[in-house]
């Protein structure tokens, strides 16, 4: 649980400072986002459905398929749901106030430079990788 806290956002490579209000994984999540400018690598899936709004500055959200998304301040909330595989890039800095539900045990990363899946659980632990072009898992090839 954490209150009132600040924190990296998506890992150690992330470019998102998370200012805590409120974070009980169980139950619900709320924080202020900020992003600097650029973006990391992996694309990434989430073990929270959430909803947000950016408040200042301009997000550009790209999926693993499908046609990429600019998302600006307003009024219009930016939907983000568990199986959600995207990365997103600031423009400069980016303030996002989000709201996310209850986690679940595991979501995924890929790494575009190695072609590999893998499995986080709580803590960013790696519980599996795999392969995209050959289906490996563990390095291991499935028949």
């Amino acid at each position: 649980m954490k209150l009132l806290s600040i924190s990296k956002d998506g890992g150690p490579e992330s470019n998102v400072t998370a200012f805590w209000l409120c974070e009980i994984k169980g139950l619900f999540s709320v924080a202020l986002l900020r992003f600097t400018h650029g973006t990391r690598e992996s694309f990434h899936s989430h073990a929270f459905n959430s909803v947000s709004w950016v408040l200042r500055g301009v997000l550009w959200e790209e999926f693993l398929q499908g046609p990429a998304v600019a998302h600006f301040s307003g009024l219009r909330p930016v939907r983000t749901l568990r199986n959600t595989f995207h990365r997103v890039f600031s423009f400069g800095t980016t303030w996002v106030l989000t709201f996310r539900g209850p986690w679940a045990k595991d979501w995924q990363e890929y790494d575009p430079n190695t072609h590999r899946f893998s499995r986080l659980t709580h803590g960013r632990k790696v519980t599996e990788t795999w392969d995209k072009i050959n289906h490996s898992i563990n390095g291991v090839e499935q028949k």
